[in-house]
């Protein structure tokens, strides 16, 4: 760990199947400086992640860091890993035995216990919640990168909901490969209509009255695009994720 002070930054992390992205943030969750991104290691079992994680943290002078994951989490340990499981990312097959050693690992007590930091770890979709709503009403919140998320946020307390990335959507394929970036990049119509298609349903089942897009693929959103859906639509920009570690710490700060 660095010998200097640690100093009031916030470290935000957001891992996904593709990269990590890493940012700094002040006390109102703006960004300082730029953004760090590392690609994603293949194989990933959790303690390559963690070893890859660590050596980020340790750089930073930030003793608070909020970490998005990109699959499903319980009190900062994982219950599902999604796509880091997979060999070489999201196009390549499960690998069991690193899928057996991600369910039940405590990537939050791991990554404190490796870096001495107060790391606070959640769900990729989560942290993009956290960043994006409002605080009023039914929020729904969906992530678009090289997976799929959503997140839902009512009057401004986190709701926990299933991880839908692995969950069947259409044609044999699961949302994570109907609407990640593979999906995309090989049909980019297709992709639109089967993400309206989807974000219609989650409203519906979750009676949204705000919806927010995120992730980095939220950049290829047009309001009209999905100004059919029966509710408010926000699309933020790419790094609204990473504003949300603020608000994991936002009480400890009050």
């Amino acid at each position: 760990m660095p010998s200097a002070s640690f100093d009031s930054c916030i470290l935000s992390v957001d891992v996904g199947a593709t990269s990590i992205k890493v940012g700094r943030l002040d006390a109102e969750g703006a960004l300082i400086g730029p953004l760090q991104r590392v690609a994603t290691p293949y194989p990933c079992p959790p303690e390559r992640m963690v070893a890859t994680l660590a050596a980020m943290i340790d750089e930073a002078p930030c003793e608070h860091v909020g970490v998005g994951f990109p699959g499903d989490m319980e009190d900062g340990c994982v219950l599902e890993p999604g796509n880091l499981s997979r060999i070489g990312g999201i196009d390549t097959a499960v690998d069991a035995e690193i899928d057996v050693q991600w369910r039940g690992f405590d990537l939050q007590a791991r990554l404190r216990e490796a870096t001495g930091r107060d790391v606070r770890v959640v769900n990729d979709a989560t942290l993009a919640a956290l960043g994006a709503t409002l605080g009023e009403g039914r929020e729904l919140v969906f992530t678009l990168g090289t997976g799929f998320g959503i997140a839902l946020v009512v009057d401004g307390d986190r709701v926990r909901v299933r991880d839908v990335g692995a969950e069947d959507f259409v044609d044999g394929e699961t949302y994570d490969e109907s609407l990640g970036e593979p999906a995309r990049a090989r049909d980019p119509r297709a992709w639109m209509a089967n993400l309206r298609r989807a974000a219609r349903g989650f409203v519906a089942e979750f009676d949204a009255d705000i919806v927010h897009f995120g992730g980095g693929n939220a950049r290829h959103l047009e309001p009209s695009d999905v100004a059919d859906l029966a509710s408010h639509v926000v699309i933020n920009d790419a790094v609204v994720t990473l504003r949300g570690a603020r608000r994991l710490f936002a009480r400890d700060r009050a």
